[in-house]
């Protein structure tokens, strides 16, 4: 699937104002540190991030040469604010750390 697929086709999932929702949610569950809402709300995200990497058929190992930030794009783009979430910055990590770890084995 091309990126435009893949957002048109989370767009057609959850509504405009289901997304925002969401990352309003994340943030005001991250402000309040609320663990169980947390929990909950990066799951969710996490199942849509999934599709996403799964649809771009997108790996660290294919991707530890050079960084694609592809499905972090996406996400921005079809959750407005994401990317001032905790999670988006969870998510920015992991694959830094992946793509790092990756890059050390092939180095050995």
């Amino acid at each position: 699937m091309t990126h435009e697929e893949i957002i048109e086709s989370i767009k057609e999932q959850y509504s405009r104002d289901l997304r925002k929702q969401l990352v309003k949610s994340l943030l005001e569950h991250e402000k309040n540190k609320d663990q169980a809402a947390i929990r909950s709300g990066y799951q969710i995200m996490n199942q849509i991030f999934y599709y996403v990497l799964n649809k771009l058929g997108w790996t660290i190992a294919d991707n530890a040469e050079k960084w694609d930030s592809s499905p972090l794009d996406i996400m921005s783009e079809v959750f407005p604010k994401l990317e001032t979430t905790q999670w988006f910055a969870q998510q920015h990590l992991q694959v830094k750390r992946g793509i790092e770890l990756k890059m050390a084995e092939e180095a050995k």
